[in-house]
């Protein structure tokens, strides 16, 4: 039996496929096979960016890679907001879809948005919508220390890359009516090198159903 797999891995805001890119190489030299699409709208597909791009439009980028890739058995890991996208995902492309893996990300409900998943999220967005420069469909990119990035040469390279988020991705509703996705392997891992996390993944491990792992930075 064959040990090696097929991963997607999908960004969170104000990401792009590039922030895999330590991450691949480790993959692919065990054998496995790597892809890491980047959401319309962001990094190298930020000319894409416009105002009705929402949770649905990433929900169908991802759908697109599996299809015209013609991937089946897939391993798909989303982080943080990549959760919203990988279950609402999840829905429609179930029989290709071996495993989910929740990395430090939103765990995807019915009926739910991210400002709903995440209290205070939708206040922390509107001070940061960038509608002083007549764009408040936008939302300013964080900073690389907001996600925990200290290393001088990273917060350089992650400044060079990180954009603006589109509102709608984070205030529409995520349709969760699959009952076969339901059935899916799920994996959560944990990041906790900054205390409790606002994905409250906690609650998880008293549903059952779920892999559960802890990720501590190396020292």
């Amino acid at each position: 039996m064959s040990t090696t797999a097929t991963f997607v891995l999908v960004h969170g805001s104000c990401h792009g496929g590039w922030c895999w890119q330590k991450v691949t190489p480790l993959l692919r030299k065990q054998g496995h096979e790597v892809y890491t699409p980047t959401l319309t709208g962001l990094g190298e597909r930020s000319h894409l960016l416009r105002k009705d791009i929402d949770l649905d439009t990433h929900i169908q980028d991802i759908i697109q890679v599996f299809e015209y890739e013609d991937l089946n058995e897939v391993i798909l890991v989303g982080h943080s907001y990549g959760g919203m996208v990988i279950g609402g995902a999840a829905e429609k492309i179930t029989q290709r879809i071996k495993r989910l893996v929740y990395l430090d990300a939103y765990i995807s409900q019915d009926g739910k948005s991210a400002f709903d998943l995440i209290p205070g999220l939708k206040e922390i967005y509107e001070q940061r919508s960038m509608k002083e420069q007549g764009k408040e469909w936008l939302v300013s990119s964080y900073e690389p220390q907001d996600f925990g990035v200290t290393n001088p040469d990273d917060i350089v390279w992650m400044n060079a890359r990180l954009g603006p988020m589109p509102w709608h991705t984070h205030d529409q509703p995520l349709k969760m009516q699959n009952t076969q996705s339901k059935k899916l392997a799920k994996s959560y891992i944990s990041c906790t090198d900054f205390g409790d996390s606002q994905f409250m993944p906690q609650r998880i491990k008293s549903q059952g159903g779920w892999d559960y792992h802890e990720l501590k930075k190396r020292t």
